[in-house]
């Protein structure tokens, strides 16, 4: 596992979208595994940049995202598909038929599911993943439970993450309580994974997934057992865990 260290979110996402333009320039046609909420809005921005002034290429790109709100359309102001349109697609040269995103008015969510995990496949996984964590450890909407999940699936929504989300919504009965998610087979067949977190709120989740067992009430800890993966967090996200104690790790400062 490698860990870079930051001094703040913005440094964040400039590591992030980095890591993710070196994927793109090795394999124009890349599948970038993409998420959605604030954590990854600083390397979206970084990528915008790196495409206007760059000309980083997206043509080839594909993108396959990680969930969505059951019962928004994608035209929906909160709904994921809304949210990589405005903050990526949009203003970068991505063919919209290349991204891929639940469909969280599907009639038959099993249905949805199954097609999903079958789109993955067809894509050949993921060459990059990027994942955020939620206080509770969440990764995607894979939720703490007593076991883990390998298909995409719907999910209720803790109540840990209906408060996280409020802040996007005018009220909290506003949002959305159910989802449909990538489940961990999905996320766990990337070649590469790269996991954000920034604040003091996630202190306690990456204390527990770097360093806690493998856990299903820790659904992040399953990145342990991935052999390429990249953890990038400032230093108030890494205030619980005392590096030096670490030595397997490639701790970059």
């Amino acid at each position: 596992m490698k860990l870079i260290v930051v001094d703040n979110a913005h440094d964040m996402g400039i590591e992030a979208a980095r890591l993710i333009a070196s994927v793109v320039r090795l394999k124009s046609d890349a599948v970038l595994g993409l998420a959605t909420g604030s954590t990854p809005l600083g390397a979206y921005r970084e990528l915008i940049r790196m495409r206007g002034e760059e000309k980083l290429d997206f043509s080839r790109v594909r993108s396959i995202n990680l969930d969505e709100y059951i019962g928004l359309s994608g035209d929906h102001p909160q709904s994921y598909r809304f949210f990589m349109r405005e903050n990526l697609f949009s203003h970068i040269n991505i063919d919209p038929e290349n991204t891929y995103i639940p469909d969280g008015l599907a009639a038959d969510i099993e249905a949805e599911c199954r097609a999903y995990d079958a789109r993955l496949r067809t894509l050949g996984f993921c060459d990059l993943q990027l994942l955020g964590i939620g206080v509770n450890a969440h990764i995607a909407f894979n939720e703490p439970s007593d076991h883990l999940i390998a298909d995409s699936h719907e999910v209720r929504l803790s109540e840990e993450t209906l408060d996280a989300n409020q802040r996007f919504f005018d009220t909290r009965d506003e949002v959305p309580k159910k989802a449909i998610t990538m489940g961990m087979r999905g996320i766990l067949s990337a070649r590469r994974i790269v996991l954000l977190a920034s604040g003091k709120a996630k202190a306690q989740a990456i204390k527990d997934t770097l360093t806690g067992p493998v856990t299903p009430r820790v659904p992040a800890s399953v990145i342990q057992l991935h052999p390429e993966v990249t953890v990038i967090a400032d230093k108030e996200a890494l205030s619980e865990i005392d590096l030096h104690d670490y030595h397997s790790w490639e701790v970059c400062l």
